[in-house]
């Protein structure tokens, strides 16, 4: 009794509850997941060449997609990088993000919204051959016309996961096996964060030993971009810390955390 009283005081003083460390392959004491969305140029032409330099296998949440871009994507696919479902239009929030006001989520309803869903996941089939995607909400929200499509989501299993926008310390140090898959936290970054402001989310997630989901837009280019040194300097670090943290596709450390539920 007296060892097992140590051993959670230790956990407690160390920020990490004596149930919620996720057991990661190779010893590693966090997962690292790298999420890209909109499918901009910028991912293709910056972060996909230097995480194929790194090893580092990526998810990408494919939205708006240009046609002469399809090749590329089928490439990046073929690479082992997860493609995933961020809708065919990406619509958000008239007052959040400036469009065409057909693919405003005011226009939608939840049905036509899971109908674009499963259009989707046609054109994420014919990219990568896979019958199954993941989802990233579009601008982090899951209202169509006023009403939120989410539980119908999951009722529809449409999609594995649901990725949102926002984070909590707490996140980083759950017991990921346990996380609903429809509701899977991450944080974006402003422009102008640094490399070392990225690797510190990394460094939380290790001490917490759960899993850190980084959401990035353009990387040296395009818009919400971080800059390409920042976003090097973050690779070069977890390439360095190979034993520490596995970085892996969101897919990848979902279907890893159920398979290996802790005891």
């Amino acid at each position: 009794m007296i060892r097992r009283a140590l051993a959670l005081a230790m956990s407690l003083v160390c920020g990490v509850s004596a149930a919620s460390a996720t057991t990661w392959p190779d010893g590693a004491k966090a997962a690292v997941v790298l999420t890209y969305d909109d499918a901009l140029g910028s991912q293709l032409d910056h972060a996909v060449p230097v995480l194929d330099e790194a090893g580092f296998k990526a998810t990408f949440f494919l939205a708006n997609l240009k046609p002469v871009d399809v090749p590329r994507w089928r490439a990046v696919g073929a690479k082992g990088h997860e493609l995933a479902n961020h809708t065919v239009f990406h619509p958000c929030p008239a007052a959040v993000f400036a469009t065409d006001p057909r693919y405003t989520s005011e226009a939608y309803t939840p049905a036509s919204i899971l109908r674009e869903i499963e259009q989707q996941n046609t054109l994420l089939t014919a990219l990568d051959g896979k019958s199954t995607h993941g989802f990233a909400s579009p601008c982090g929200q899951t209202l169509a016309g006023g009403v939120d499509y989410l539980e119908a989501l999951r009722a529809a299993n449409l999609v594995t996961y649901v990725r949102g926008v926002h984070t909590s310390p707490d996140d980083l140090r759950a017991d990921v096996g346990k996380m609903d898959p429809m509701r899977i936290p991450a944080r974006g970054f402003d422009e102008g964060v640094t490399g070392s402001q990225l690797i510190d989310f990394a460094k939380q997630a290790e001490a917490g030993g759960g899993m850190a989901v980084y959401l990035f837009h353009g990387v040296g280019g395009d818009y919400q971009q971080v800059s390409d040194p920042a976003h090097r300097e973050l690779i070069a670090w977890l390439a360095a810390h190979r034993g520490e943290v596995w970085v892996t596709t969101l897919q990848g450390a979902l279907d890893w955390a159920k398979a290996h539920p802790d005891p």
